[in-house]
């Protein structure tokens, strides 16, 4: 039976690629009949419906599949057929309404670094997947974003955001891969990461009003839904809690940015990265004001989320060296809490900044307790000892080395 359908699935799609429309209509028809779970089947019926003019019916294939996806947590393929829905009858927005039913205030709210303003109860154990960003609006609010979201495709190779450049959007990927790319000094480019079908790229930029920390860049014929920020200053006009919905993801989404990628706390197992990312106290800092003092003993472990420090370690002489700027992504502190010794430097916001702070008792409680975790401190805390020891006897510190 498997491989009939496949038989009629293959002879559709080359039908379907060669203009044979009717007859690939009813291919796919035979393979929906057979197995009417086959959404993406029943995807390329309603596309077939479309093209040869038959736009009410298409509607109705394009408006169940639309349901069935979102039933079974595809919400950015739902949300996209809603968008194909629309441009064939504009009027049409009661997938849309059905799509918010399912999701708003249905799902358990992620964890927070700032308090939600109102207690979601926890959703029940059989609840739909929660999506990111979508499933914290209320009714109104989703079906509003929903309306802004537009559909963009990309083909193979082509630059979808580019590295250095203001960011002023933030995209869904529907279908397809990306690939993320970073320049690296010497003008190479390096590939850091894949993202593919329900992954989220571009909020940084956005929100933050930031350049663009990487490329991203289509690998295979790619389908996104994109949000720009004139669209997202529409929507909290017209809906306030949208800022701090976005807010809320952003921030969350840099922790979980910040905890897969530091080597010292990438050791952790996902469990332990939930709790730790419960403990972390999110602060904003303005310029110029000091969060580590050289000679003091630290009480807190740091993540730098956003903006720049300036470290400077003062000699009994009162002569000053800079230990090279702290950036995004970069721990401090940890010296200090490790080994309850005096911080050997002192640390200053070079520009406004976010940073994670993570007591001495939560670190203690989340991050020690893996054998991983607690070698690799170890290690770096007796490297920051013979960095200090070097700036001491004159010394120059080695470039690239941006840690406290």
């Amino acid at each position: 039976m498997n491989e009939t359908l496949r038989e009629h699935k293959d002879k559709a799609a080359q039908l379907f690629a060669s203009g044979k429309l009717e007859e690939a209509l009813i291919e796919y028809g035979l393979v929906v009949h057979a197995a009417p779970e086959d959404l993406g089947s029943r995807q390329k019926v309603a596309e077939l419906l479309q093209r040869l003019g038959r736009k009410k019916e298409a509607v109705e294939m394009y408006e169940s599949v639309a349901m069935a996806w979102a039933r079974q947590g595809w919400l950015l393929r739902a949300i996209a057929l809603c968008k194909v829905i629309l441009q064939l009858d504009p009027g049409h927005a009661r997938t849309q309404r059905m799509l918010a039913e399912l999701y708003s205030r249905r799902l358990a709210p992620a964890p927070r670094l700032v308090p939600a303003p109102a207690p979601v109860a926890p959703a029940p154990r059989d609840t739909l997947p929660r999506i990111p960003l979508f499933s914290q609006l209320d009714e109104a609010a989703f079906v509003a974003v929903l309306e802004e979201l537009a559909m963009r495709s990309f083909e193979p190779g082509a630059s979808i955001v580019t590295e250095g450049e203001q960011g002023s959007s933030m995209f869904a990927l529907v279908e397809g891969r990306v690939d993320v790319v970073r320049q690296l000094q010497g003008g190479n480019r390096r590939k850091v990461a894949s993202m593919g079908e329900g992954e989220f790229f571009g909020e940084m930029a956005l929100l933050s009003e930031g350049p663009r920390l990487a490329s991203v860049v289509a690998t295979e014929r790619t389908v996104a839904l994109e949000l720009t920020r004139a669209q997202v200053e529409r929507l909290v006009q017209r809906h306030p809690s949208v800022r701090q919905v976005l807010q809320s993801f952003y921030e969350e989404r840099l922790l979980a940015n910040v905890l897969r990628s530091n080597p010292l706390l990438s050791a952790l197992t996902p469990v332990q990265r939930e709790a730790a990312t419960h403990a972390f106290q999110l602060h904003t800092v303005p310029a110029g004001q000091r969060l580590l003092v050289q000679g003091q003993p630290g009480e807190a472990l740091f993540l730098l989320l956003r903006g720049r420090c300036r470290v400077v370690h003062q000699h009994p002489d009162g002569r000053e060296s800079a230990y090279p700027v702290l950036r995004e992504g970069d721990l401090f502190g940890e010296l200090s809490v490790l080994l309850g010794l005096p911080a050997t430097a002192s640390v200053y916001a070079d520009t406004p900044c976010t940073l994670l702070r993570l007591e001495r008792q939560a670190v203690e409680r989340h991050i020690l307790v893996q054998p991983g975790v607690r070698q690799a401190l170890s290690r770096l805390s007796s490297e920051r000892l013979q960095r200090t020891a070097r700036l001491l006897s004159g010394h120059e510190l080695l470039d690239g080395d941006q840690r406290v």
